[in-house]
């Protein structure tokens, strides 16, 4: 089963206690190729960030550009690090651009704002990571027990959030008047903006629990061979669940960024992200048919998107284009996936 491309996975044959393989040379292998598809990616971010300079002068290095990239790529790096274990697993997520808005709209309706000034802030943060969780619980259930493709569950989801997120603000945006929810989200921490710091966190968190637990490997395991892993004792159906629930919970969490960066709930926020964390993570090396997954390279992934962006809005350049040029770099990530995979097999 593919299930040696990410550091620190084992085969299922033992799927409690997470030996090492015996081979030394066999455990080393797929980090040498990791480390290989990364450094393609930091190339490829330091040549955008070189043509951004030759297009966009220096101003395109200074630290308030810097930082408006940043924050640009926070959002969407948050979801992306749930879709990356998703498609890991071998499913797809396409309800966590309309889950983000849905969270964004429960948690500023008036009856939240109100319960959050009369108690606490972090009422509305509840709020949003509950119902974030909650549809990815729903999708989770839909997936694993009532045997629905994860494609049509997660895109039934994708319209009903939506719809509900437009029943309840009725199709008006939401202002957050909670100011001390504000003052914490909006505020700098060591000369970065917050936002940016909850997106290293929950890079790192996503890191760890893929490379470094068991969670991670049966995942892996999972996506690369849902047979295997079941003969190996791996109760798949309860760990898609939980695979599904992550998605929602980061989508969850994208979503107090978005109210806190627009001061707003509404049913647009979030519109077509989830094409863009699918873009971001299949760009990172993450195999679509799954049994592979990397944070790094879903990062490097969003910061190539979010650099690409930065760079068409400098020279004034149309979305059209961005959209042309996304679809290329994606089109060609894709084709690279095709490549090593045939040579994993042949060799």
């Amino acid at each position: 089963m593919t299930t040696t491309d990410t550091p620190g996975t084992t085969a299922p044959q033992d799927p409690q206690d997470g030996s090492a393989p015996a081979d030394e040379g066999a455990r080393r292998l797929p980090a040498l190729k990791e480390m290989t598809r990364d450094l393609g990616l930091v190339v490829a971010l330091v040549a955008l960030l070189v043509i951004g300079v030759a297009t966009s002068g220096e101003r395109f290095l200074s630290v308030a550009n810097l930082m408006v990239i940043l924050q640009q790529a926070a959002i969407i790096g948050v979801i992306s690090i749930g879709v990356t274990f998703v498609i890991t697993a071998g499913g797809i997520d396409l309800s966590v651009g309309s889950v983000l808005g849905l969270a964004t709209v429960w948690a500023t309706t008036l009856a939240t704002q109100t319960m959050a000034q009369d108690l606490h802030w972090l009422v509305m943060v509840f709020t949003a990571l509950a119902v974030g969780t909650a549809a990815g619980l729903v999708n989770g259930v839909v997936v694993a027990y009532g045997r629905v493709v994860s494609f049509i569950a997660t895109l039934a989801m994708l319209v009903a959030a939506r719809g509900l997120a437009e029943i309840i603000s009725d199709r008006k945006t939401q202002i957050v008047r909670v100011d001390p929810f504000l003052d914490t989200f909006r505020g700098d921490l060591l000369g970065i903006p917050v936002i940016v710091w909850i997106f290293l966190v929950v890079a790192a968190a996503g890191w760890f629990l893929l490379n470094r637990t068991t969670f991670g490997r049966r995942t892996v395991a999972i996506g690369g061979n849902p047979e295997a892993a079941r003969l190996a004792g791996i109760k798949i159906r309860r760990h898609t669940v939980m695979v599904f629930a992550l998605s929602g919970l980061t989508a969850g969490i994208a979503a107090v960024m978005m109210i806190a960066r627009t001061t707003a709930g509404t049913s647009t926020n979030g519109y077509l992200y989830e094409l863009d964390a699918i873009a971001a993570v299949v760009v990172g090396g993450t195999l679509l048919i799954g049994g592979r997954g990397t944070i790094v390279g879903t990062v490097l992934g969003v910061l190539i998107f979010s650099t690409l962006t930065n760079i068409f809005i400098q020279n004034n350049l149309s979305i059209s284009a961005q959209s042309l040029a996304k679809g290329a770099i994606i089109v060609g990530a894709v084709l690279l996936q095709q490549r090593f995979a045939a040579r994993s097999r042949s060799s």
